[in-house]
């Protein structure tokens, strides 16, 4: 962990210019502009303090800690006003859209959680980093990991040495992935995570600032995604302004069967549930098919009384589903069954043959 920042109470020396994530003092409040893309949430504007740039001498230590909210910074020259794109792959176009959407997958969801359940003693929060790949349309989050920190009133220091370990090792599994943003447990933006975010700004161009509510105030995890602006009147200090994404959830056919599994333990009075065998969940698909097949057949009964108004849409997706299925002779899709059935039992047989045969072995060895 690299050494924290000197306190807020410490001298300071001759103020340098401001850098580009500095924020107006607490007295001046900055305009709020009025976005004229698709309607969002308030953004919640949160003043940005002046961080410490770092020294020449020890680039380091200075990127590893972030300087106290209020503290003057250092003699040294401020940083530019573009932070520096270190890293390779598409950047996130910015200012996002209104339509820009956040794609979430389960594992990050519970990653988070599983961070802030194993938090050292006296954490009031984790924060971690957000991986993933950038499309047209869409920012998809697939991957992430905590990062160590430490917070107090007057200062916040980082572990960016494990952070760029951490992601180093992840772009030998998955070159693809792009550090997109950060993660932090709790329900609102503070004064030390736009110091955060400056640091994540010079990994990565307008990142994404993901907040998971662990602490289920309004009884239920609130997750919100934050894409930074500039805002202040030009040619003075600036601050930055949090604007609201919208988050979605997307699911591999993988993930979504262990999320199926974990929603059977909301109806568990002991939040506990066994794996299902093989036959089980075929049995269970085919219950969900027919149910999705009778909700089609009553929409479709309901369209040709007049009941609903058609929607080519949903008239479109029907047709597509109709060409997906295979247009087969019944005789012969019965003979494909029972030969697969068959197949099946001769495996099984196989099996229990082979295991008879171990235990039978292991009696006469041991005679």
């Amino acid at each position: 962990m690299a050494t924290p920042a000197a306190p807020a109470g410490a001298p300071a020396a001759t103020p340098a210019p401001a850098p580009a994530l500095a924020a107006a003092p607490a007295s001046v409040p900055a305009p709020a502009p009025s976005p004229a893309s698709a309607p969002a949430p308030a953004p919640a504007a949160v003043p940005a303090p002046t961080p410490a740039p770092a020294s020449s001498s020890d680039s380091a230590t200075a990127a590893a800690t972030t300087a106290a909210p209020g503290q003057t910074p250092a003699s040294t020259p401020a940083p530019a006003q573009t932070p520096a794109q270190s890293l390779p792959g598409p950047a996130l176009p910015g200012p996002f859209p209104g339509g820009r959407v956040v794609r979430l997958h389960p594992v990050i969801l519970a990653s988070i959680v599983d961070s802030y359940e194993r938090r050292n003693e006296g954490a009031a929060r984790v924060i971690g980093t957000l991986l993933g790949t950038v499309d047209k349309h869409s920012v998809e989050v697939t991957n992430c990991f905590s990062v160590p920190h430490n917070e107090s009133e007057d200062e916040v220091a980082v572990d960016m040495e494990f952070a760029k370990n951490m992601y180093e090792l992840h772009k030998k599994v998955s070159p693809n992935e792009l550090i997109l943003g950060w993660y932090a447990t709790g329900h609102d933006i503070t004064e030390h995570s736009v110091l955060i975010h400056e640091y994540y700004s010079r990994e990565a161009p307008n990142p994404i600032h993901l907040t998971v509510d662990t602490s289920l105030q309004n009884g239920r995890m609130s997750i919100k995604a934050y894409v930074s602006t500039l805002m202040g009147v030009p040619g003075r200090t600036m601050g930055v302004m949090f604007t609201p994404l919208t988050v979605k959830y997307a699911y591999y056919d993988t993930e979504r069967i262990g999320v199926d599994l974990i929603m059977k333990t909301c109806f568990s009075p002991n939040r506990v549930i066994g794996l299902s065998s093989d036959l089980q969940q075929v049995g269970g698909a085919s219950a969900r098919i027919q149910d999705a097949l009778s909700t089609v057949l009553q929409y479709a009964e309901d369209v040709l009384s007049g009941k609903v108004s058609a929607d080519n849409t949903v008239g479109r997706f029907l047709m597509s589903l109709v060409n997906q299925v295979p247009k087969i002779v019944p005789d012969d899709f019965e003979t494909m069954l029972n030969s697969n059935i068959n197949d099946l039992l001769m495996v099984t047989y196989l099996a229990n043959l082979t295991q008879s045969q171990i235990a039978l072995n292991e009696k006469l060895v041991n005679l």
